[in-house]
């Protein structure tokens, strides 16, 4: 590991433990004149969300006022998401009701990028919907290298990610399509980037004015074009790390990681290009296919991938007239 690497990881690397003083991290808040939203992008899930909300407000906008607005942007739940998340007081918001004027598309991705429009804080945070051991550290522990460091621009979470098996959780592992794709990946094109830890992870925070300068695929390549812009824009020294000790939620099966790392590879391969790291875009297929054998049948499964993005937020004329409005 290079000197520069080191003094990174040094510097840019905590531990939540680190921020336990909640009362301390919102008088920094206020003396720095900030403001932070908090949004939870779901799509059905009404098992996990209702315990997420209670905890989540309860301990960071009741007892102490850490977050300013708490929001759950849903892309069409088929279940009681919404209903769950409004009862325990989240302000809930269906994405498609969200900058009607440029239409409607399915992701995750699209309620981030939404999310951007809908919120009024200087920061903000995205949790994940399915985390079965949420804790308030998932929020504290991201915004306060933001509150604290003003050089920080974009902060990640990372953690042991125990697979959940019928026989118990197994003491390590998760992180598959890290492990497998982005980090060999990046230690070909982008080897800074290999600090961070968990480059999937879906809990982050990020200054509005970085967030809204950056272009945000709607499916699964979002998390990885963010840190490619921003690292593109800004560099190393823009980005910080939280360990947040351990994440608890719903595994993937294989077969839904193969199609995750499909799209992925879309978005990668589109800022190879953009960066100029590659002369031109090879013609890609969009069909991603796999295969299942039934009664000693080869059936192939083909489904379409396509890693479609929406502008850098700060290009809207709707979101530009609403800053000027405010």
């Amino acid at each position: 590991m290079t000197g520069d690497n080191q003094k990174w990881l040094d510097q840019n690397t905590f531990h939540h433990g680190e921020f336990w003083d909640i009362l301390n991290l919102v008088k920094e808040k206020e003396k720095k004149g900030l403001t932070i939203s908090l949004c939870i992008p779901t799509l059905n899930e009404e098992k996990t969300i209702g315990k997420e909300v209670l905890i989540l407000r309860s301990e960071l906008m009741e007892r102490y006022p850490l977050i300013d607005e708490f929001a759950v942007i849903d892309s069409g739940s088929k279940d009681k998401t919404l209903e769950v998340a409004r009862s325990y007081g989240a302000d809930t918001y269906l994405a498609s009701d969200i900058l009607p004027e440029v239409g409607d598309k399915r992701g995750k991705g699209e309620n981030l990028w939404k999310a951007i429009h809908q919120l009024k804080g200087d920061i903000i945070c995205y949790v994940d919907a399915d985390i079965s051991n949420i804790h308030p550290r998932f929020v504290y522990g991201l915004v306060a290298p933001l509150i604290k460091k003003e050089a920080v621009q974009y902060v990640k979470a990372f953690y042991d990610r125990p697979l959940n098996y019928s026989s118990g959780l197994r003491s390590s592992g998760g992180g598959r399509v890290t492990e497998i794709l982005i980090r060999p990946l990046f230690s070909l094109f982008y080897p800074e980037l290999t600090n961070i830890i968990q480059p999937l992870s879906g809990e982050y925070a990020a200054r509005r004015e970085v967030l809204e300068m950056i272009p945000f695929p709607i499916g699964y390549g979002v998390e990885t074009s963010h840190l490619l812009d921003l690292y593109e824009k800004f560099g190393l020294d823009a980005f910080a790390q939280t360990d947040l000790d351990r994440r608890v939620h719903r595994n993937q099966t294989t077969n839904a990681l193969g199609k995750m790392s499909f799209g992925i590879l879309q978005t990668f391969i589109n800022r190879l290009h953009s960066q100029g790291k590659i002369d031109r875009i090879p013609n890609m297929e969009t069909f991603y296919r796999r295969f299942e054998v039934e009664d000693g049948a080869y059936n192939q499964l083909i489904q379409e991938v396509v890693e479609e993005e929406r502008p850098a937020m700060i290009e809207i004329d709707e979101y530009r007239n609403r800053t000027v409005q405010s």
